[in-house]
């Protein structure tokens, strides 16, 4: 018998702490407001470490005796990705697993065709036998530098089923991270693409822990010559396939604890960092997560495009591994990803803010542009189901499932028609383009936050809530408490909602920073919370909002401190945005902004008023300047942001931030600091431009030339 304060199966408990065993009923019924009610979609449990606890600390409602950190019987032997992988191949042989389309002789694409969970079994065991057959031992690094592929896929399930430890690259990186991540990683075996095999081994010569060179895409015939003090020998996957079918080897398991893989965040600042996630922790995390679908089944299909390297599709893909969802990879080219989506006709859409916000504008530009009938149509149709929405009803109401057929089957068809799961996640998405997506495509939209260093998702909204505006409760693989930040006037005491740094603990909470214990001590107390560096409150209901970041913050002149992204955020929603940088110096109590126009609503506009139709030329034009800045205060005024956080200049620029430029991530973060020194003669423009002192601090003057 399980001794009293003792964790069961599956259960976690706080490094150091004695075990709450969770609410009871009268705790529910007399504890804090916030555990109340039948929304409430997570519970408050004393911080165990205290003797004398504040109910701080939150769990989802799911799970709140214990912190899940497998899937749930049968399954609860799942405790590996070599586990997962296992049991998927096993319950569902004939189900196809990886799908992929081929070009023909004219470069057209063909339709997807597919291997099963069984031969995806078969040929993983293949290729890890054939690693080892080449001298590749367990407790290897394997490197993974392509774009999404099976033989991504493959490769990372051979490493796990023979004890090895994978290392994605994103495929945009240059030869400096790669050379950076083989070394401090120290990568025996690297798989590649062959359209990154010349970046890859240009670096070799001084990658010398790297022995063996997996490529895909080309024949061994095809393969180049690699360059002159390489010292590794090059092979293809089909070759290691073939050598591992004629020595086949017993696996490997790895142990729950084991180093699964190290992902290197996409840092904004220095040198990537190596963050360590265990076959514990990324199970915990697919497990929490999919305790949230309701109608996952399997054989329905995901389109893999998001880059396999960010852990947000990394728990994609173990989650729908073990669900037996069929995924297919996208063409490798995002300007055909759409072709791609009405090929599959995928049941799940996984995206970000920066995709939705494009589908957002054209469908409103759509309907703006077209017929004055169809308009009224589909503006009827839009705030019948808006108001369903509001008052609660997910289904549309009483009209909404005439309105789904007449006027959004035709939105709907754009994502090929039969999409169950619309998700959104790695960065905060308007309420706007939110209620847009639940709307427009009649299915399930979650919301989700979360990092690498949790192993992906800290909390996802849930399909049965109707509110908007927040990114749901905690999974329950995980529990989040929020912790002052006096400095910026954010406390646990604040009324009506507590705020303050969210800290998350669990079985999903990351081994560290490879070979870095600073910066791992920085993030991780000693009571096992990770500090995020972002700042939430608790809505009623036990629902978490962001609603700003404690890393990137700057103090203006006058002492007040300034979250640059959620200001960034707010300008996105203006037509007249596709990104903004918003810059603030300590010296000067004003913000201003370099800014690059949407051509897609820019052009158009342009073309009306007789200007020109190129964006050098328009981002020179003194009236454009201005419509900008006009729109972006229009924004700012709507979303109530604080007088110092409205930009005082404005600078267009006709060249998006892209990662090939050096300002974005792989991961499409903003780069402050390159950002700051590509623009700096036009940050210093602008500051010349305004007035200093007290009378530069009060907003609402407009001025000529983008000067608000």
């Amino acid at each position: 018998m399980q001794a009293a304060g003792q964790p069961g199966p599956g259960q976690w408990v706080p490094p150091g702490a004695q075990l709450f065993p969770g609410p009871t009923a009268a705790d529910l019924a007399a504890g804090d407001p916030l555990m109340a009610g039948e929304d409430a979609y997570s519970v408050a449990l004393p911080e165990v470490l205290q003797a004398e606890g504040s109910w701080d600390v939150y769990r989802s409602n799911l799970s709140p005796r214990k912190l899940i950190s497998t899937f749930p019987a049968p399954d609860e032997h799942v405790h590996t990705l070599y586990d997962n992988f296992e049991t998927a191949v096993s319950r569902f042989p004939h189900v196809p697993a990886l799908g992929s389309r081929k070009r023909d002789a004219k470069g057209e694409l063909g339709p997807y065709t597919w291997i099963t969970y069984s031969q995806a079994g078969d040929i993983r065991t293949a290729i890890g036998s054939g690693l080892l057959q080449l001298g590749v031992a367990p407790k290897a690094m394997v490197g993974l530098y392509s774009v999404n592929s099976k033989e991504w896929v493959l490769l990372d399930a051979a490493a796990h089923a023979y004890g090895m430890t994978s290392v994605p690259l994103y495929d945009t990186l240059g030869p400096d991270a790669v050379e950076y991540i083989c070394n401090h990683a120290e990568l025996s075996v690297v798989g590649c693409s062959v359209a990154v095999l010349p970046t890859l081994a240009s670096c070799l010569p001084r990658c010398p822990a790297v022995k063996l060179l997996v490529v895909w895409g080309a024949s061994a015939a095809r393969l180049p010559e690699l360059p002159a003090g390489a010292g590794a020998r090059m092979v293809t996957i089909e070759q290691v396939e073939s050598l591992g079918r004629r020595h086949p080897r017993a696996h490997v398991p790895p142990r729950p604890g084991d180093l699964a893989t190290i992902c290197y965040t996409s840092g904004t600042t220095g040198t990537p960092k190596g963050a360590m996630l265990s076959h514990a922790n990324l199970i915990a995390d697919a497990a929490g997560t999919a305790a949230l679908l309701e109608d996952f089944q399997p054989g329905n299909r995901h389109i893999s495009y998001l880059p396999l390297a960010h852990i947000y599709e990394r728990n994609n893909m173990t989650m729908i591994t073990h669900l037996g969802g069929s995924v297919g990879f996208y063409s490798g080219n995002v300007q055909e990803l759409l072709d791609d989506v009405l090929a599959l006709r995928p049941h799940i859409f996984v995206s970000v803010p920066r995709l939705w916000n494009r589908i957002y504008d054209r469908v409103m530009g759509a309907v703006r542009d077209g017929n004055p009938a169809a308009r009224a149509l589909f503006q009827r149709a839009y705030a019948s189901k808006k108001a369903a929405l509001e008052a609660g009803d997910l289904s549309g109401g009483r009209w909404g499932p005439l309105w789904d057929r007449l006027v959004f089957s035709k939105i709907r068809a754009k994502l090929g028609g039969e999409v169950k799961y619309l998700t959104t996640g790695a960065s905060p998405i308007s309420a706007e383009v939110m209620q847009f997506l639940r709307i427009c495509f009649c299915c399930t939209v979650l919301e989700g936050y979360g990092m690498t260093e949790t192993s992906c998702t800290i909390s996802l909204t849930r399909p049965d809530d109707p509110t908007i505006g927040h990114v749901g409760a905690p999974l329950p693989c995980c529990e989040v408490k929020l912790v002052d930040i006096p400095e910026m006037n954010y406390t646990r005491a604040d009324q009506p909602c507590p705020r303050g740094e969210v800290c998350v603990r669990g079985p999903t909470v990351f081994l560290g920073y490879y070979k870095d214990d600073a910066q791992t001590r920085d993030v991780i107390d000693a009571q096992g919370w990770l500090h995020t560096g972002d700042v939430g409150m608790w809505l009623p209901g036990g629902r978490l909002k962001i609603i700003d970041r404690k890393k990137n913050i700057f103090k203006l002149a006058q002492g007040e401190y300034v979250a640059p992204e959620k200001i960034e955020n707010v300008y996105a929603r203006s037509p007249f945005v596709l990104q903004s940088f918003v810059h603030g110096d300590s010296l000067r109590p004003q913000l201003v902004a370099v800014v690059v126009p949407d051509p897609e609503f820019l052009l158009p506009w342009a073309r009306e008023r007789g200007l020109p139709q190129d964006m050098p030329s328009l981002c020179r034009e003194s009236a454009v300047v201005a419509a900008v800045a006009k729109g972006m205060a229009e924004e700012g005024r709507v979303a109530q942001l604080r007088g110092f956080e409205h930009v005082h200049a404005v600078e267009l620029v006709p060249e998006p931030f892209t990662v090939e430029n050096g300002l974005l991530t792989p991961t499409f973060k903003l780069k402050r600091p390159q950002a700051r020194e590509a623009f700096q003669a036009l940050i210093d423009s602008m500051y010349s431009r305004l007035p200093q002192g007290e009378a530069a601090a009060a907003p609402g003057a407009a001025a000529p030339q983008g000067v608000l």
